[in-house]
């Protein structure tokens, strides 16, 4: 009986709310899920970020007319000011607009208030340039309070800004820079070399000795790069693997890399040729750039796999201000993972962002005469469940004592992460480095088509195809074509002096 006598006034408020609200405004109003924290859900979603960006920009004017009261009616004498604060306020396009409803306080049940108290909105579309501010300067505020709601707002655009680009503008810094080198691509050597040493023609000479240097977390994996340890043995050469704290920061394993390469070098009276593999490639290349009068007598090369020369997304959009952990603890969980847990500083997660990387190289680039190879990877990104890596053994007491292989699923992770980086930035990865972060300037270039993963070149997968190289092979066929560039390098040097 209630809704019988409710039904003939329904109609007309719906109408009148129409005609106050306009047009355009009418889809929005209807779609309270905007209003009951859709916005974070669909922000922490990859593939809808677009999405709601574009929602996010639809409901700007309701937020400014948080900031400035327009239910007050202008006299004919007045109407300067009122154009005033009409050109005082801005919307902006809908590309460049994030999640920031949950990280600044604003509740749905405040918006909607303040939404209601306004009733038309003049304003202008201004698009912000990457990498700038987007908001600009206009003529003083009418009031004190309307200055401080613009300043506010414009604080969250910008933090909103921040969030949607993430490390857009960063990645594949090391190529826009025009103070850097070039690159030279030797795919084709490499694969020319990756197929004779799998016809049993091995070229690396018993001359040098090789040092592989780990990468982050690898002190908690006991077969990092063992198997190609084993490997080179078995032909006969010299081979270590760099006893470091991985979780310690660059500067810090430069050192103690420096003190392995004059200790190999001391005791064998053999130059040392380098393989560091992810953030060992960085404490390699940071070892040569800062020590590298003591050592250009010592060192042969520097071979660099998978490293994120350049910095990587995944560490900068964990410690960046206004990204992942600003929103779900991710940098108070790893703080926490690496300081407690790991025994390690969170340094060594911190030097690997573009950030600490851009600062670090144009201070110390690596030695133009020293010879470098670069090699980098894209992982697929739809691995079988069963596609396992061998990272460690457990020893089991039964009588006897047995070894059982510990293996977890890295090859699906890296996967996972490789499809994240791909649908929010378009770029290939590893799983945690995109492949034009980790081509280091001046060096040549080894860029494989076949699918592999982070994990793949130090951890023996459980289910890798005989019918393609194994990781052994891979890094064999670095360090000969390493030995190649080596020599002309050398030639090319000589040749200059003459």
């Amino acid at each position: 009986m209630l809704m019988r006598r409710l039904m003939p006034y329904q109609k007309p408020m719906m109408e009148a709310g129409k005609s106050n609200l306009g047009e355009q405004s009418a889809p929005l109003v209807a779609q309270n899920s905007v209003y009951d924290g859709l916005l974070p859900q669909l922000f922490t979603s990859m593939p809808s970020l677009n999405e709601a960006a574009s929602y996010l920009a639809q409901t700007t004017s309701y937020l400014t007319g948080c900031f400035t009261d327009h239910t007050v009616e202008y006299s004919s004498e007045h109407s300067g000011d009122s154009l005033l604060n009409e050109q005082e306020l801005q919307t902006f396009a809908s590309g460049e607009y994030s999640r920031y409803w949950a990280s600044n306080n604003i509740s749905a049940s405040e918006t909607s208030t303040s939404y209601e108290s306004s009733s038309t909105l003049a304003s202008t579309t201004e698009i912000p340039h990457a990498g700038t501010s987007p908001i600009t300067g206009s003529s003083s505020l009418a009031s004190t309070s309307s200055g401080n709601g613009i300043s506010m707002f414009q604080g969250l655009i910008e933090r909103a800004r921040r969030t949607v680009r993430g490390s857009a503008d960063d990645i594949g810094w090391l190529q826009r820079d025009p103070g850097l080198p070039p690159v030279e691509d030797g795919t084709e050597k490499f694969d020319a070399i990756l197929d004779n040493i799998r016809h049993g023609i091995h070229t690396l000479p018993n001359s040098l000795v090789y040092l592989l240097v780990p990468g982050l977390f690898s002190n908690h994996g006991p077969m990092y790069f063992v198997n190609t340890k084993m490997s080179f043995s078995k032909m006969g050469l010299a081979c270590h693997i760099a006893k470091i704290h991985s979780e310690a920061s660059v500067e810090k394993n430069a050192r103690e890399i420096k003190e392995y390469i004059e200790e190999i070098y001391w005791g064998s009276n053999k130059r040392v040729m380098l393989l560091g593999h992810s953030k060992g490639g960085i404490d390699s290349a940071a070892a040569l750039s800062l020590y590298w009068p003591e050592l250009k007598d010592k060192v042969a090369g520097l071979a660099i796999a998978q490293s994120p020369y350049g910095g990587t997304p995944v560490a900068s959009d964990i410690l960046r201000e206004g990204q992942l952990g600003d929103y779900v603890s991710l940098r108070k969980l790893m703080e926490i993972a690496i300081c407690k847990v790991l025994k390690g500083d969170l340094q060594a997660l911190i030097d690997l962002t573009y950030e600490k990387r851009k600062e670090f190289i144009t201070k110390h680039e690596l030695p133009r005469e020293l010879p470098v190879v670069s090699f980098h990877t894209e992982a697929g990104i739809t691995p079988t469940v069963a596609s396992l890596s061998h990272v460690a053994h457990a020893e089991l007491p039964l009588g006897q004592p047995t070894k059982l292989p510990v293996v977890m699923p890295l090859s699906a992770a890296m996967a996972a992460c490789a499809q994240l980086i791909q649908v929010r930035y378009g770029e290939k990865s590893d799983g945690l480095v995109t492949r034009c972060d980790a081509e280091v300037p001046g060096s040549v270039v080894v860029r494989p088509t076949r699918k592999l993963d982070h994990a793949w070149m130090v951890y023996s997968s459980m289910k890798d195809d005989p019918s393609e190289p194994y990781a052994a092979q891979v890094c064999e066929a670095l360090l000969t074509l390493l030995v190649e560039e080596g020599q002309r390098k050398m030639h090319k040097l000589a040749m200059e002096d003459e």
